[in-house]
């Protein structure tokens, strides 16, 4: 939706300082971090055993990590379900927000019209070899163009306002904006050493 270049250009891993200013208050809260916890956990043990064979518990990442690591604008490749029910994959910007990634794209773009239909949707964030990230789950829409927005719709959209400016778009006629409420998700890191954002103790 022309934000995949993020706040200067910069990357996930590499806007995280600017991410750290503007996210006081969509700070995951315990409550929030042990339900991502579960999910992870639920996730991993009801998975078949070839994918436990790679991320494995000593390769992944708990929620309070997690929440580190996926500061800032994330790039999410994200698959959609045609009419015909065939999958189409297109690229977004991904804001992981209480435990649950937010993403935008034009009102007139197809994956808004596959949504709209067929609310189910994967995604997944790589760097590398070094992190995967996988969800599976249903896209919630948080600002509809003829409805009430989501309770917290005012304070994503300052978020956004903080890390995009004001004025990219019309934000209420141009873009609209889905939380993926997950029904599964995995993390995969092989060396948490190499993640940026996240210290060793």
């Amino acid at each position: 939706m022309g934000l995949l270049a993020g706040v200067d250009g910069a990357t996930c891993a590499e806007n995280s300082d600017r991410y750290k200013q503007i996210r006081t208050f969509v700070r995951e809260t315990s409550e929030d971090l042990t339900e991502l916890q579960a999910l992870l956990d639920a996730s991993l043990s009801r998975s078949t055993s070839h994918l436990r064979s790679i991320i494995s518990t000593e390769r992944t990442l708990t929620a309070q990590q997690l929440t580190h690591v996926l500061g800032g604008m994330c790039t999410l490749a994200l698959s959609t379900v045609t009419a015909k029910g065939e999958p189409r994959i297109s690229g977004v910007d991904g804001h992981f927000l209480h435990g649950r990634w937010l993403f935008g794209t034009a009102r007139g773009s197809a994956k808004a019209r596959h949504l709209s239909a067929r609310p189910a949707v994967s995604a997944a964030h790589m760097r590398g070899e070094d992190l995967g990230v996988f969800t599976h789950g249903r896209a919630e829409i948080l600002n509809p163009q003829d409805g009430e927005p989501a309770e917290d719709w005012p304070d994503l959209l300052a978020y956004l306002k903080d890390f995009y400016g004001e004025d990219p778009f019309d934000w209420d006629n141009d873009v609209v904006y889905y939380r993926l409420q997950p029904h599964w998700m995995a993390a995969y890191a092989p060396d948490i050493a190499k993640l940026p954002g996240l210290s060793q103790s």
